[in-house]
């Protein structure tokens, strides 16, 4: 019987356990699904069982394999949450509640679903961890049986997996639920390429192995020799993993020399590195590749000993060195270091662990759209950490990428505000610096600081970095943050065609106040003004809502229409004038981003209006469009309107360069939109900025100003697709 194998597995980890919760369980599910089957045919009863024994091989509590198996009962059965607790208590409730999708709600994209049950399931694990250890469970089982799926729903579920459940695992240390869930995902993204990896791997390892079992009796012959008992074993590399190096450093598989990983575990600290002198004895390390995560352990726990030597046949050979209670650590992770089997609620080092969890809930409760919310958890879950000290010589992990105004934030949120400079080892740096492993950072603050500067939304890498920012601008700059948001969606709107005061006149408004948490209009322009939402989203919200709820006939949100007949010429607001068709809203095409001065032609779309096109845009000279839809168009009456258009700079990268950019612009009256820098890996500097321009000649002021600053020796504008 299937639970007998439950039950074992159970009770060879903790032979006091009560089985009989677990019983009890197992029949109410049973019970509570029968008649249900999945699409494999098989009973739907087989799937929480599967469950409950990946969270056994976790050796989870009892508490947690009983919600384990009732994880889907409140979703898909008759029974509701407040049965579930009446029959196991509480503490088995809150887990089955945590892992409950919203699916009963209603949302208008499936992004948006995805982004609400995560919310959902985030806030939850602030209450207990173990709630995400259930619904891992549950994503390793479903990806375990995702054959069964129709193609495009497997593609989906994978890619989610990759994209937020294999990196939610890497954060929680569980490594052997991680590498099966990047491999199954793999093996569904990218099928060909997957078997064509598994086959090559398959007569490449076998080529390897002996030499690896040489390589291992050698190290084992002379670890016994200086008194190191230690067990040894290869490691074969995943196949996910191996394809991504490919990938990543554009390599081919041929020239992929560690398929196989040598692990060398002891049993004391002190013979981590004992046996680390012996491996450097017997082979020559390479230099740069040793990593002490011992001293530094990674902020999912994870503890070792990493080398690369080069190997008695000349290749590369990773070599990992660790303690048999790190092995257990790196393999289970949070679960290793389960508090709650030795009952211990209060364990500071454990919450310390999760600090990155009180992070996420930090700034998500900030953020109100679901796409930011969704590619904001994927940056964080993703990122690799850089390890810096404190003057004191703490250790502060940090997203790759970082800078010191993202180091002051983690210390304190008053620390950041505060922040007028940085010292990296002893030295002055730019608060922009991207740091690296083993600096050592001295924040300079003043009590006269103006608090933070918008440009900083910009530099930071760390999301609680991004909140903190925000939530001062919110708290400090409120009626400026309401001016500027309302001048930014009155732009938005215009860009499009709209008056946003003709759209947001309408009831529909509180609709969109209630799912967006705002108590009216200011609070919605604030959002904008101080970064929380953008004015694209927010005009967007706006102008679906208006769509679904109102029939458009108002005169002042289209093109003029007189008498029931079309008037011969019909001009836009924004200065274009059309002749020969009329009641049609103008928008100007992001694709090549028109001003006056451009020659310029109009297309007319189905459903939404013409849309207005540079002649020498690059859809056009791709035959993108249909040539009878083509329009004559022309430029009237613009003096006092703006556009958005993006150029690009090019640049030798220096200190101080993108303020230069900015104090120019500035300067010269000419209004920032969006700005995004970057810097090369041979010193070059890309700032991407969508500037509001009048005209053709004014945009070709601006690019002639920029060019002179120093350093700078490309300007272009951008033609996007």
């Amino acid at each position: 019987m299937d639970f007998d194998v439950l039950e074992k597995k159970i009770l060879s980890y903790s032979p006091s356990a009560d089985i009989n919760l677990i019983k009890k369980a197992y029949e109410f599910a049973k019970d509570a699904h029968s008649g249900q089957h999945r699409v494999s045919g098989e009973l739907f009863i087989f799937h929480p069982l599967e469950v409950a024994k990946i969270l056994a091989d976790l050796e989870l509590d009892v508490a947690t394999i009983a919600a384990g198996l009732l994880h889907d009962v409140v979703e898909d059965t008759k029974y509701t949450l407040e049965d579930i607790e009446k029959n196991f208590g509480p503490e088995v409730a809150l887990l089955v509640d945590g892992v409950t999708k919203l699916g009963k709600l209603e949302y208008k994209t499936k992004e948006e679903q995805q982004a609400e049950n995560l919310r959902k399931m985030f806030f939850a694990m602030a209450k207990d961890i173990r709630i995400i250890l259930i619904k891992l469970a549950d994503r390793l089982h479903n990806m375990r049986t995702l054959k069964y799926m129709p193609k495009e729903k497997q593609r989906e579920k994978a890619l989610e997996t990759l994209e937020i459940f294999a990196p939610l695992a890497h954060r929680l240390g569980i490594s052997k639920v991680k590498w099966e869930l990047e491999d199954l995902a793999f093996r569904f993204l990218e099928p060909d390429r997957y078997y064509e990896l598994v086959e090559k791997v398959a007569k490449k390892r076998q080529e390897r192995e002996n030499h690896i079992n040489e390589m291992i009796s050698v190290l084992k012959e002379r670890l016994t020799a200086s008194g190191i008992t230690a067990e040894i074993q290869g490691r074969p590399k995943h196949f996910y993993s191996i394809y991504k190096k490919m990938k990543d450093q554009n390599k081919t598989f041929d020239q992929i020399y560690d398929l196989t990983a040598v692990r060398v575990i002891v049993n004391t600290v002190k013979d981590c590195y004992a046996a680390l002198g012996v491996v450097h004895t017997l082979w020559k390390p390479i230099p740069g590749r040793f990593k002490d995560y011992i001293a530094m352990p990674k902020p999912n726990m994870y503890q070792s000993l990493h080398t690369t030597v080069i190997d008695s046949s000349g290749d590369p050979l990773e070599i990992q060195i660790r303690t048999f209670e790190m092995h257990k650590t790196a393999e289970y992770g949070i679960a290793a270091h389960w508090r709650y089997k030795e009952g211990d609620k209060n364990n500071s080092d454990f919450e310390k662990k999760l600090s990155w969890l009180r992070e996420i809930l930090d700034w998500q409760r900030e953020l109100k759209d679901a796409k930011d919310f969704m590619e904001t958890l994927k940056i964080d879950l993703f990122t690799d950490e850089v390890y810096v000290f404190t003057p004191k010589g703490d250790v502060i992990d940090l997203p790759q990428g970082s800078c010191p105004i993202d180091f002051a934030y983690r210390i304190h949120t008053d620390i950041g505000n505060r922040c007028v400079g940085a010292k990296v080892n002893g030295k002055m740096v730019p608060l922009d610096y991207k740091l690296s492993n083993g600096d050592i950072i001295e924040i300079i603050t003043s009590a006269h600081s103006n608090g933070p500067s918008r440009d900083w939304l910009n530099i930071v890498r760390s999301p609680q970095a991004k909140n903190k920012i925000r939530q001062w601008f919110k708290r400090e700059r409120r009626e400026e943050n309401i001016a500027r948001g309302k001048d930014m969606l009155e732009k938005e709107a215009r860009r499009h065609g709209y008056d946003i005061y003709q759209l947001i006149k309408y009831d529909f408004m509180n609709n969109i106040f209630k799912r967006m948490s705002f108590s009216g209009m200011d609070d919605l322009y604030a959002a904008i003004g101080y970064g929380a939402a953008t004015s694209n989203q927010i005009f967007q919200r706006i102008l679906d809502e208006y769509k679904k709820n109102v029939q458009p006939e108002k005169p002042e949100l289209s093109l003029e229409k007189a008498d029931g007949k079309t008037k011969a010429k019909k001009k836009d607001e924004r200065g274009i004038q059309i002749d020969g068709i009329g009641n049609l809203l103008v928008k100007f095409s992001r694709c090549c981003n028109p001003v006056p001065g451009d020659k310029i032609i109009g297309y007319v779309t189905r459903g939404r209006g013409v849309s207005i096109h540079r002649k020498d845009c690059i859809n056009l000279r791709q035959g993108n469009f249909d040539q009878r839809r083509l329009i004559e168009v022309r430029w009237e009456g613009f003096e006092d309107s703006s556009y958005p258009v993006e150029i690009q700079v090019w640049a030798y990268d220096r200190q101080g360069l993108l303020s230069e950019i900015i104090n120019l612009l500035g300067d010269i009256k000419t209004n920032i939109d969006a700005v995004n820098a970057r810097a090369t890996k041979n010193g070059i500097a890309v700032v991407d900025l969508v500037l509001e321009i009048s005209n053709k000649q004014h945009l070709e002021n601006v690019m002639q100003k920029i060019l002179k600053i120093k350093g700078i020796y490309e300007v272009k504008r951008v033609m996007g697709m």
